[in-house]
């Protein structure tokens, strides 16, 4: 992220007025962008805990996603006051290691865990008698675990080859990502394309193309349990349609990288343009996670349902405690006679 192996070959370049809108922009962007993550995912964390007992799988799923975005949102902070800054990083270098790798875990989990709502629901509607013995919220949970191991594995470079150091040449020290040799930056590429976009978004798309079939189905539609299944597969959908949306541009952008990396593209133009739109996809992807919590509110029915029972038991507890506190009071005033 920001200061990649690309951005070192800016110094064979002159910097462009683009850099300095970039600095302009960036900032309040991503300031929005955490804002709107924490908050919204955070309530989204605080409605799945409280009918944790009532969870279910996809629910799970769900959860573990808006954890993710949680933990992304955290992290950007750190590199709003550090791009404000022109990339110098005040932060140290653990913490550069520490931001950069939830940060790369993020993106991993997201497509993971929504290529598992996805085949669940594509499972639920298509095979719902053979799956239903198979679909266990203990296992849903191990499911889970599974997926933050294999993010955190997956996300070792950023953890291994992340550093600070001084660039004269930008008067800045910046925390980049210092591959000990050229091929890691392909095998990152190869990585971040093969299992972030090009297995889950097939998967996806036929799991998605399934649905939508199963949903016109006219015998389907006369189910007593069709209009919650309609709801949950919408909700998936379009969730899924949106974070293909967010981070399709991020992909295209590592391609163009890639093809940098071989000499099929070269010039300063094309090191200015890759760096500057890797920059800028990657902070439209971000966004996908301060989307979401909002998605769930107004696409998802069964969402907002609970939502509103969360928000009644806040309020009536909220009465409730001036009641008490007036008894508690009385009860002192008895015992001193």
């Amino acid at each position: 992220m920001l200061f990649n192996t690309t951005a070192l070959d800016l110094t064979e370049c002159e910097q462009t007025e683009a850099w300095d809108w970039l600095y302009l922009m960036q900032p309040a962007y991503m300031s929005v962008i955490c804002v709107l993550g924490l908050l919204g995912n955070a309530f989204v964390l605080c409605v799945f805990c409280f009918h944790r007992c009532t969870c279910s799988v996809a629910d799970i799923y769900l959860g573990n996603l808006a954890a993710a975005d949680f933990l992304l949102a955290c992290c950007l902070p750190f590199w709003v006051i550090t791009v404000t800054r022109r990339f110098n990083w005040t932060f140290g270098e653990p913490m550069c290691r520490l931001v950069s790798i939830i940060i790369a875990m993020n993106h991993n989990c997201s497509i993971m865990f929504l290529s598992l709502v996805s085949l669940d629901r594509y499972l639920v509607l298509t095979r719902p008698v053979s799956v239903a013995r198979f679909r266990a919220v203990c296992r849903a949970k191990l499911a889970c675990l599974v997926i933050w191991v294999a993010s955190f594995l997956l996300s070792l470079p950023a953890l291994l080859f992340r550093s600070v150091k001084f660039f004269p040449e930008f008067d800045a020290e910046a925390c980049f990502i210092d591959y000990p040799h050229g091929a890691w930056r392909l095998r990152y590429n190869v990585t971040v394309s093969v299992v972030g976009f090009l297995i889950p978004v097939p998967l996806v798309s036929f799991c998605s193309y399934h649905i939508i079939r199963v949903l016109k189905d006219t015998r389907v539609r006369r189910s007593s349990s069709f209009r919650s299944e309609r709801r949950a597969a919408i909700l998936v959908l379009v969730v899924l349609a949106v974070f293909i949306l967010c981070w399709l541009p991020y992909h295209v952008f590592i391609f163009l990288d890639t093809l940098y990396y071989f000499g099929v593209v070269c010039g300063c133009v094309w090191i200015h343009g890759l760096d500057i739109g890797n920059q800028l996809s990657t902070y439209i992807g971000y966004s996908n996670s301060s989307l979401n919590p909002f998605l769930y509110v107004i696409v998802g029915k069964h969402f907002r349902q609970r939502a509103q029972t969360v928000f009644e038991r806040m309020i009536k507890r909220q009465r409730m405690s001036p009641v008490m506190m007036n008894s508690n009071e009385r009860c002192t005033e008895l015992t001193r006679f």
